[in-house]
């Protein structure tokens, strides 16, 4: 079955739908998530992309990703996703969004407007063996750390909004953040 991404102008407004592939051949902005999830001791959930991705293959990223299909919110979309990718569900807070773009290899490039949620969950997954090669749970400064000594073990979007997301955390006004996720960061 193909997939077909939605379309967006830098405002986020719909323009229009795209097949996946094509879209990501063809590097038009389209709507995105990258979803994080963190445990009770502040400790974010990372995921090994499978290496038979079509893209980013065998890197470490976030919890999961993906696109909203039509008409699917992006909270739906997110909560399908950890489902299908990471074999649980918790409920998500949308914390931010912003566009990026990038050229990954094999001709492909991300054009995303990125829409970046949180959540929290005590528990292992259960990854879906087509979608992830490995997972752990680690803490955010010695990840920044690696990220930063190590930045090819990274997907480009996760080292991205990983950054944001701390910066987001650490600004007035972030309490309802700190308070769902309940970290320390």
């Amino acid at each position: 079955m193909k997939e077909e991404l939605i379309l967006v102008n830098e405002n986020d407004e719909p323009v229009g739908v795209e097949e996946k592939i094509t879209a990501h051949l063809n590097g038009v902005l389209h709507r995105a998530f990258s979803l994080f999830i963190f445990n009770s001791s502040g400790q974010l959930l990372l995921q090994k992309r499978t290496s038979t991705k079509y893209h980013s293959q065998g890197l470490w990223s976030n919890t999961c990703c993906g696109h909203p299909r039509p008409g699917e919110s992006i909270e739906q979309a997110s909560r399908r996703r950890l489902q299908e990718e990471m074999g649980f569900d918790c409920a998500v807070e949308r914390i931010f969004a912003f566009v990026y773009r990038v050229q990954l290899d094999d001709g492909f490039s991300e054009h995303e407007y990125d829409h970046v949620l949180a959540g929290r969950f005590d528990g292992s997954p259960t990854p879906n063996n087509d979608e992830v090669d490995d997972w752990k749970w680690i803490d955010v400064p010695p990840l920044q750390r690696d990220i930063q000594a190590h930045p090819d073990h990274y997907t480009y979007w996760f080292r991205l909004s990983l950054d944001k997301l701390c910066r987001s955390l650490n600004s007035p006004g972030a309490s309802t953040i700190k308070n769902l996720l309940s970290t320390h960061l």
